[in-house]
């Protein structure tokens, strides 16, 4: 490399150095300025800092039908005066479709798969109240495990009972 170009470098880097420096010590310097006119601004001006404090208050509340709350809202009286239908519960194939097909239509994990009818006999014999205990309980058995309600908890007992009854109806 020459001397000419060597020099080059040099001064590019020195130039280079100067401006970030430069920058930095304006950031400082800008920083600290606003911090204070910011400050001095939110004082003197108590407008500003209530517009502040409104924009930051939630945008609403959650009111409970017939509970006592600040102030009673349109919704939450439109809410109080009808009240929410009780959903339908559903019935065996349904539910199958829904929390049982994922094991029993493939047979994942040692679950007998529907409509099998030599993998549900030995089952079936056993009778319906062990069917539902099994169902509704969980069971540890030797070809595999199932979960209480199949894992989902949210179903009625109802509801798993008529899907048992729909698996046992498909594999007789």
């Amino acid at each position: 490399m020459s001397t000419h170009d060597q020099r080059f470098f040099d001064v590019f880097i020195l130039v280079i150095g100067s401006l970030v420096a430069i920058a930095v010590i304006l950031i400082f310097i800008a920083r600290s300025v606003g911090a204070a006119t910011q400050t001095l601004w939110v004082r003197e001006y108590p407008v500003y800092g209530q517009g502040v404090s409104e924009r930051l208050k939630p945008a609403g509340s959650a009111a409970l039908p017939g509970a006592a709350g600040p102030e009673e809202t349109p919704v939450a009286a439109a809410v109080a005066a009808k009240a929410a239908p009780v959903a339908a519960p559903l019935s065996g194939p349904q539910v199958f479709n829904q929390a049982c097909n994922a094991c029993h239509g493939a047979g994942i994990g040692g679950a007998p798969k529907n409509g099998d009818k030599a993998a549900w006999a030995a089952r079936i014999a056993q009778g319906d109240a062990t069917l539902y205990k099994h169902a509704l309980e969980g069971f540890q058995g030797a070809t595999g495990f199932m979960p209480a309600k199949g894992g989902w908890a949210n179903l009625s007992d109802g509801e798993i009972t008529a899907a048992v009854d729909y698996m046992v109806s498909q594999s007789r």
